[in-house]
């Protein structure tokens, strides 16, 4: 379906939705919705691309079918319904929000059946086909058959699912799960090793339309290169402390041969301009990950570091985005407008 416009899918409510909008935000990629009633809206840092809300089933749907370039929904919709159609690529299966698990759930006076081992064994004695209540039916299909189970009745439901095995039209259910409240207040649980799949948002695109539209194939890069620099920033922080040494080098001396205090790529340091004579003092600025901090704080105080300031990094760019490298790969040789 082909349309001038750059069309950028959005999920319409819910959880997904708020967190697309806090996501592409944090990225730099603001969503003007002036009038929140409206299901259009736009991305102004990114001229031409008209965003579009749309429930997140539909999304992947609009994606497939080219009516949207691209789309921010759930892995989950996503790999169900990606059929064998090599429509759609993902562009990024990590955004870090919308996070659940895919899980197998079993009533709780099963109390025999801990494992899917246990199931497949509680299956074969039942005088029934094991019934299991989904609305992913075909990766709930896939992970049974891999894990002993080919046999079993899927029956694709819409609507609550933890109330099928109360009311009898099936034994047990594959559903999102995120804290499990809804499953024990419903006398469910889930199996030791019935994760069929980890889930959160994914941003997708249509194949044809970046293999064949240089100006859709730009938008991807846009969005990829600001998404992938946000997301790796999340996990480091900036550390500035003042060192008492005569020269950089001293400090630098210090910091890799007594520990190692390397940074990404390796610490900035510079000579402090103080008021008074005889103050040789240098600051040092080094980018560490937010997990190390404290150790980090240790040891430049072991060395001598004194007024340690810590702040965030916004955004971390390597040479080439990694996801639009893997991009390029998958679309092999294009033919762009």
């Amino acid at each position: 379906m082909q349309h001038k416009e750059i069309r950028f899918g959005l999920p319409s409510k819910g959880r997904l939705e708020s967190g697309s909008l806090n996501f592409l935000s944090s990225c730099g990629l603001q969503v003007d919705k002036p009038n929140p009633r409206q299901y259009q809206a736009t991305i102004p840092v990114v001229p031409g691309l008209r965003v579009i809300f749309q429930r997140p089933g539909d999304i992947v749907v609009g994606v497939r079918n080219g009516s949207l370039d691209f789309g921010i929904t759930g892995l989950d919709i996503v790999l169900e319904q990606m059929e064998l159609s090599d429509a759609i690529v993902i562009l990024h299966d990590e955004l870090g929000f919308g996070r659940c698990t895919l899980q197998i759930a079993v009533p709780d006076e099963w109390t025999e059946v801990q494992s899917l081992s246990d199931l497949a064994n509680y299956a074969k004695a039942m005088p029934d086909r094991l019934r299991v209540a989904t609305k992913y039916p075909s990766l709930t299909r896939e992970f049974l058959i891999e894990n002993g189970l080919p046999d079993c009745d899927l029956i694709s439901a819409e609507g609550t699912l933890e109330v099928a095995p109360t009311i009898g039209y099936a034994d047990v259910i594959a559903d999102l799960v995120s804290s499990g409240q809804t499953l024990r207040d419903n006398r469910l649980r889930t199996l030791e090793n019935g994760n069929i799949l980890l889930s959160q948002a994914a941003l997708i695109g249509n194949s044809d339309s970046l293999r064949t539209r240089s100006s859709v194939l730009k938008v991807a890069r846009h969005v990829l290169e600001l998404s992938e620099a946000y997301l790796r920033a999340e996990k480091y922080c900036t550390v500035v402390a003042n060192m008492r040494e005569k020269s950089p080098e001293a400090v630098a001396h210090k910091m890799f041969s007594d520990i190692h205090l390397g940074g990404l790529q390796g610490p900035t340091i510079s000579r402090v301009i103080t008021p008074g004579d005889g103050d040789d003092m240098c600051s040092v600025e080094v980018v560490v990950l937010k997990d190390k901090l404290v150790e980090v704080i240790h040891d430049l105080r072991s060395i001598g570091g004194s007024g340690v300031v810590v702040t965030p990094v916004s955004y971390v760019f390597e040479e080439e985005p990694e996801r639009y490298a893997a991009l390029l790969e998958k679309l092999g040789p294009k033919d762009n407008d």
